[in-house]
């Protein structure tokens, strides 16, 4: 007689731990949206011509002898939450405590005086917490941030309208962040998170904030979305790259925020190869296309 059993096997926690497996957000949220055969808006050429540059991965395995990018923790529902402090936007965070751990990584380390991200991800409540500009207060026994949003990764809620998060758009970072261990099984399933250098004071659901005095119409909104053009030839690039191009062309990225244009997000990684995603620096801007937006809310 062969009696079997099953094993429970424990959610993997920790910095960038594999969120294989993990739900972030349903699968008919608007990050996880097949964009592929949506109609082309008709501004999408004049946006277009005002973002210039190229491609560029904003994440790797090494800069300054360290990988690099927007780093998340995963911790379980028992971790301790801590006070928060907000320093700038408290009216348009969501109150602590959140269970962010004392040795959190914060984006461009702790010396950063960047954005400074910080990203938890409660794998048993299915919450992601995230912090703007944040730091640890007291050896990390409450944490001071501009700013911090709290999302329920079972739900399309979003924020209050006009409310900033983390991001500027109002939007969360964890869902557009290209993740090693989605890279390698072959397919993101997902938008991806990216900035240009110059918005317009407008968004366009999902997002539900501006960071922008500009008006001009030849300025993209935030939360506008793009996607690589079919027929931009993908195959002769390397495997990790290609997997990112068949991604921006099945479900595109979302404009999340001021900064480099065509700058795309992802967590860090030492198993990143810096070769292969370097080759993304040929694909230029002209190769993309804003896909047809929604109502867009003008400031």
């Amino acid at each position: 007689m062969v009696v079997s059993r099953v094993v429970a096997v424990a959610a993997a926690t920790g910095a960038n731990a594999s969120l294989a497996g993990v739900q972030i957000l349903p699968k008919n949220n608007p990050w996880n949206t097949v964009i592929r055969s949506r109609a082309v808006a008709k501004s999408s050429k004049k946006l277009i011509a005002g973002i210039a540059g190229k491609l560029h991965a904003d994440f790797g395995a090494n800069l300054n002898g360290k990988p690099f990018g927007i780093p998340y923790v995963v911790v379980r529902g028992t971790q301790k939450k801590v006070p928060i402090k907000f320093t700038a936007y408290g009216d348009e965070s969501d109150k602590g405590p959140y269970p962010v751990p004392a040795n959190a990584p914060i984006e461009g380390g702790k010396n950063s005086t960047g954005d400074r991200h910080v990203l938890v991800v409660d794998r048993d409540h299915k919450v992601l917490y995230e912090l703007g500009y944040a730091f640890p207060v007291s050896s990390g026994t409450s944490w001071k941030a501009a700013c911090g949003a709290k999302f329920d990764l079972t739900s399309n809620k979003l924020r209050p309208k006009y409310w900033t998060s983390a991001d500027a758009a109002g939007l969360p970072i964890l869902p557009g962040l290209v993740r090693y261990d989605e890279v390698a099984s072959g397919k993101i399933t997902h938008a991806i998170r990216f900035t240009v250098a110059s918005t317009r004071k407008a968004f366009v659901a999902p997002a539900r904030h501006w960071a922008s005095s500009k008006r001009s119409s030849s300025l993209p909104p935030m939360g506008m979305r793009v996607r690589l053009k079919a027929s931009f030839k993908i195959s002769k690039y390397p495997k990790q790259a290609r997997v990112i191009l068949q991604a921006m062309k099945t479900y595109g990225m979302i404009l999340a925020d001021n900064g480099s244009n065509w700058f795309f997000s992802g967590a860090p990684d030492k198993r990143w190869k810096d070769s292969q995603l370097n080759t993304l620096k040929k694909v230029p801007g002209s190769a993309f296309e804003v896909v047809k937006m929604g109502k867009v809310t003008k400031g």
